[in-house]
């Protein structure tokens, strides 16, 4: 079952006063199953973090709709966006976004603050996503005292204490050394298995070939996609990495 359709999504940026345009998405059509994990690849350029802010309902397309469960977030006021992020969306940022002054707990717990959840509600999140997690012994320290790893995992329990319908990582690698990213990757890998679809931007391939699903966009559009189906992440890797290839030699559509 779908649980993210976006359809047909265009995006013209104009500029002050309305002497150029740039077309940042032409055509973008693409379906999320719920419990997909799916990966979002392409040049610079390409039309992926315009993607990603239209998914994140940051910014909204020229034309098309962007639909999550069944609501068309394209169509929301300003006044609902802000609710509405926090109680459907979970975000992991490249640069972890942790507020220094508060301890990792406390930048956990601060979706649920603002949702207004009871002491002992996020209490109980807490615990179980933190074990999962395994930060459970750091909690109380604060993010300038702990390594990149650590951050980026208190980054993924603040994404998903609010037991989000999908999760948004943009270049959730990108800050990481290799073994910490690796043992993100596998945190991601696990907590897709548990049921949690995962929407990821990243340039990395090691990143997109632990996904169920890679969208390669060029020009501002869809211009490929690869489906795991049996194979390792090895040859996904190889599968990703000729992919690019061909995006970079401007070869044809496939």
């Amino acid at each position: 079952m779908s649980i993210l359709e976006v359809n047909a999504v265009k995006k013209i940026y104009t500029s002050r006063f309305g002497a150029n345009q740039i077309q940042a998405l032409s055509n973008v059509s693409f379906q999320v199953d719920q419990g997909e994990y799916v990966a979002v690849m392409g040049e610079s350029g390409s039309g992926k973090t315009t993607l990603l802010n239209i998914l994140a309902a940051l910014d909204k397309p020229t034309s098309g709709s962007v639909i999550l469960d069944g609501k068309d977030i394209s169509r929301l006021k300003e006044s609902e966006l802000a609710t509405f992020r926090r109680d459907n969306l979970g975000f992991v940022f490249q640069d972890f976004n942790l507020l220094d002054t508060f301890t990792l707990q406390d930048n956990i717990y601060l979706p649920l603050v603002l949702s207004s959840k009871s002491p002992e509600e996020m209490s109980r999140r807490l615990k179980v996503i933190s074990e999962q997690l395994g930060i459970t012994s750091i909690l109380k320290k604060y993010p300038y005292e702990v390594s990149g790893g650590q951050k980026q995992r208190a980054a993924v329990a603040r994404a998903l204490i609010t037991q989000p319908k999908l999760v948004l990582a943009d270049e959730p690698t990108g800050a990481l050394d290799s073994k910490s990213a690796d043992e993100l990757l596998r945190l991601f890998g696990q907590i897709n298995a548990n049921g949690q679809t995962i929407v990821m931007v990243t340039h990395s391939v090691n990143a997109a070939s632990r996904a169920g699903r890679v969208l390669f966009i060029r020009d501002g559009e869809v211009f490929h996609q690869l489906y795991r189906g049996h194979s390792t992440d090895n040859e996904l890797y190889q599968k990703i990495s000729d992919t690019l290839t061909v995006l970079a030699t401007g070869g044809e559509r496939r």
